[in-house]
């Protein structure tokens, strides 16, 4: 018997392929909107052309799908809409989630987002519902039909089987038996169960009618003939779908070719292996690359999955460095941004890890947002703390901001502003408006110390003015034959020096050397004693301190005084102990000598500066 029906391990079953489709597309969903079984035998129906829906948004694929259900008959469109679906599902997870974790950054809690979208997932499950629906039906009216074709092709069968006794006329039978053949080329599919134990049936039936019915052998080789026509161009055909880069519709196609091989008759004895082989070659070649298509998906998936352990091993590195600056945690969220994008890029990874490697990037990325939000939340705290001492400077500022204590109040306000500068953020939305209080406080005191430094200067070249024309009256300064009364005299000018206020300070430094030399040249030419010089010069120095109100100058130099004296007293007791400790010998009469003569300067030194605190204290009083 001709061997005409291919190997089981080499046919799927009817519905194989869509199901494996389902399968990939399954994972694509958001909620768990898995019906994709698509049971109608897409080989035999006339499928309208698909588009490349990836190029769709979501309300067109809406739109698509609804045009689809209602306008076509459900048999035509089950290919396009499961691409509609794997399409809509795709983008609107993408979307779902890019949404998501846009508003996980925005601070918000996961467990509160709402995906503003859901609506058009809910018309795609009512739209796939009514298709389904349409397909459960047709379904129905196929299983149907199937079982009454089974039963029309048996009848058929022990028709032909009858005919072998007929007593009717060879050509008559011919005919009864053309006529046969044609209704049960006629009669629609089978269930695929029934094909093999049918198709053998048949085949046996019409050998048996060619091998005992003493028919016409032209008549009989005319229709070998035939059949061979239409199985060589079933072969050029399977030859041609070799070709079809579409492994998918190339497998779909082979299905079809393969119900019309069984459709057709017997052929010449001689060509019948032959052009089976030649039948079978071709569709070994589209069963093999339908396997490999198949098998390479597996490979790329298994790829996918290494490459998604990589970005989740990436970010868990992230969450394991340390991060305490605002500006680290922006450059890590960029990155974790990049890793996400490319996570979309890379496809699904096996069914059976596919879910879990997803969870574990996602809770990952989850944890960083979580730190990140915590991070953020104690920022907040600490500018909140931050933001009342800048508060409080502001006050302290305004307070101080109409104070005439020019100096005191100045280095107050270099205090705050260094402070200011050292207090870290505050709230953005407050920061620009507290800088201008503060700021406002401090441009209105340095505006009005800087107006009354302006009228300030004009008194100073007045001052500056005097200074000259004292210095010329020092220079000019006539002495007599009472040094006494010439070192009064000199201390006067040395007093009226300190009584005029201050002069511009780019001149401060040359008016005060010149006086000072002037003054020093005439005490000079009075030859006075060092310790008499010594003591005039410091009792004018101190007396022009206390004339220019500058008290604390007398206080701080009696401190220096009576330190330097306890140092002295100190010394003295020391020099004076350790001469007793020196034998009376030839060798140490010098060094005894030696001390001596220090002790003798340190006491006149004591001296002094007893004359000196003598001075402090009278001009105190």
């Amino acid at each position: 018997m001709e061997q005409e029906i291919l190997n089981e391990q080499n046919l799927p079953e009817e519905g194989a392929l869509n199901n494996g489709a389902a399968e990939q597309s399954a994972d694509n969903t958001i909620t768990d909107f898995e019906d994709n079984q698509t049971d109608i035998d897409t080989s035999l129906q006339n499928q309208i052309e698909t588009e490349d829906y990836s190029k769709f948004e979501r309300s067109e694929l809406l739109s698509k799908l609804n045009q689809l259900i209602n306008n076509y008959p459900v048999e035509t469109i089950v290919n396009a809409v499961e691409d509609i679906k794997s399409a809509f599902y795709k983008k609107y997870r993408n979307d779902y989630q890019a949404a998501r974790e846009k508003f996980v950054e925005q601070d918000g809690l996961p467990e509160n987002f709402k995906f503003a979208d859901e609506h058009q997932e809910t018309t795609f499950k009512e739209l796939y519902t009514q298709f389904r629906d349409k397909k459960n039906a047709y379904n129905q009216k196929i299983d149907a039909e199937r079982a009454e074709n089974l039963q029309k092709k048996l009848e058929i069968i022990e028709e032909i089987k009858k005919l072998v006794n007929t007593e009717e006329s060879i050509n008559k039978t011919f005919q009864d038996f053309r006529d046969l053949q044609q209704r049960w080329k006629e009669v629609g599919q089978v269930a695929q169960a029934d094909v093999k134990n049918l198709w053998e049936s048949y085949n046996h039936a019409v050998e048996q009618f060619y091998d005992y019915i003493k028919i016409n052998r032209e008549l009989r080789d005319l229709d070998l003939k035939e059949n061979l026509k239409e199985k060589i161009a079933l072969c050029e055909k399977a030859e041609a779908l070799v070709q079809e880069e579409s492994v998918v519709k190339a497998f779909r196609a082979l299905q079809e070719l393969h119900n019309k091989w069984r459709e057709t008759g017997p052929i010449p004895s001689d060509q019948k292996e032959e052009l089976w082989e030649r039948f079978k070659a071709a569709t070994t070649i589209i069963n093999k690359k339908h396997q490999e298509f198949f098998e390479d998906q597996k490979d790329r998936q298994v790829q996918n999955l290494a490459q998604k352990t990589a970005l989740c091993e990436r970010v868990e590195e992230i969450l394991n460095t340390p991060i305490d600056k605002p500006k680290d945690w922006e450059e890590k969220s960029e990155d974790l941004v990049k890793i996400q994008d490319l996570w979309r890029t890379i496809g699904y990874a096996p069914k059976k890890e596919n879910s879990k490697i997803y969870q574990r990037f996602k809770n990952d990325c989850d944890l960083f947002f979580a730190k990140k939000r915590e991070f953020y939340k104690e920022i907040k705290n600490s500018q909140k703390n931050n933001l009342q001492q800048k508060v409080e400077l502001c006050e302290k500022a305004e307070a101080l901001k109409d104070s005439t204590d020019w100096k005191a109040a100045t280095d107050s306000f270099l205090a705050m502003q260094k402070q200011w500068k050292e207090i870290g953020q505050i709230p953005f939305k407050q920061s620009e408006q507290l800088w201008k209080r503060f700021r406002e406080a401090c441009d209105h005191f340095f505006t009005a110390k800087a107006a009354h430094f302006s009228s300030v200067d004009e008194g100073q070249m007045a001052n500056l003015n005097q200074k000259l024309e004292l210095i010329e009256k020092v220079k000019n300064f006539e002495k007599t034959d009472d040094n006494a009364a010439n070192v009064n005299r000199l201390m006067e000018l040395q007093k009226e020096w300190a009584a005029i206020g201050h002069v511009p300070l780019n001149k401060k430094d040359e008016v005060q050397k010149a006086f000072r030399e002037a003054i020093d040249k005439q005490f000079a030419a009075l030859k006075l004693e060092a310790s008499v010089r010594e003591r005039t010069n410091f009792k004018a120095k101190v007396e022009s301190w206390a004339n220019s109100q500058s008290k604390g100058k007398i206080y701080s130099e009696r401190n220096k005084i009576v330190t330097k004296m306890r140092e002295l007293e100190n010394e003295i007791t020391l020099y004076e102990n350790n001469i007793g400790f020196f034998s009376k010998s030839a060798n140490s009469e010098a060094l005894v000598r030696d001390i001596n003569r220090k002790i003798e300067k340190a006491k006149n030194y004591l001296a002094e500066l007893h004359e000196k605190l003598r001075i402090l204290s009278e001009t105190e009083e």
